[in-house]
């Protein structure tokens, strides 16, 4: 009787393993579908590939810009923040640029170099800026991302997907997709051992 209720047990346990192992190869093939999906399309819209020294020409806050989250959105959906334009010397090829901190300021707001985070506070927006501002002006020599090919003129300050990001995106459906396939491997194993000890045991 005891033996019947550890074989049952044994055999719970290899059930729930196996749909463990599935569900995790399920969830890796999920994300790999997001990340083909979403961030494969994002990393091949970055054109700006290469890297260089960039020195900083001028930092100026022109003026007051609209900026809407949601295209159609009411005014209370509208918020105002100082608009940042820094200009530098492309020092790999002699150039005047523009400075953006990152792709998604160059989509939302080409007039800008930055885009404030939250706005709502328009006093600390402003002083954010300023500082930012300030910071470009005091050290003014730094790292930067340009197109090699020069389709796009303008430099990134911070490349939000670069291929080591990608990596690392895909590294983890890659160890889910890996452990289900173990887990999976392993129960089967178990099972192939334990229908063989049952039969040098009958022999």
């Amino acid at each position: 009787m005891l033996q019947k209720k550890v074989v049952a047990a044994q055999k719970r346990g290899e059930t729930r393993a196996l749909w463990l192992g599935l569900g995790m190869m399920a969830c890796s093939s999920l994300m790999y579908l997001f990340i083909g999906i979403v961030l494969v399309p994002l990393h091949r819209g970055s054109v700006w590939a290469d890297e260089s020294e960039c020195n900083v020409v001028r930092a100026n806050i022109k003026e007051k810009v609209h900026c809407s989250f949601i295209e159609g959105s009411e005014d209370k959906d509208i918020f105002h923040y100082p608009c940042l334009e820094v200009y530098v010397n492309l020092t790999h090829l002699g150039q005047v640029v523009m400075l953006y901190h990152t792709e998604i300021t160059v989509n939302r707001n080409p007039k800008c170099s930055y885009i404030p985070p939250d706005m709502e506070n328009y006093k600390q927006v402003q002083l954010q800026v300023e500082e930012i501002r300030d910071n470009f002006i005091k050290h003014q020599r730094f790292l930067c991302h340009y197109d090699p090919s020069r389709k796009e003129k303008s430099v990134l300050f911070k490349r939000l997907y670069p291929p080591e990001g990608l990596l690392i995106a895909f590294a983890w459906p890659s160890m889910l997709l890996i452990g289900g396939i173990l887990i999976i491997i392993l129960v089967k194993l178990s099972q192939y051992l334990a229908l063989q000890q049952k039969r040098w045991a009958q022999l």
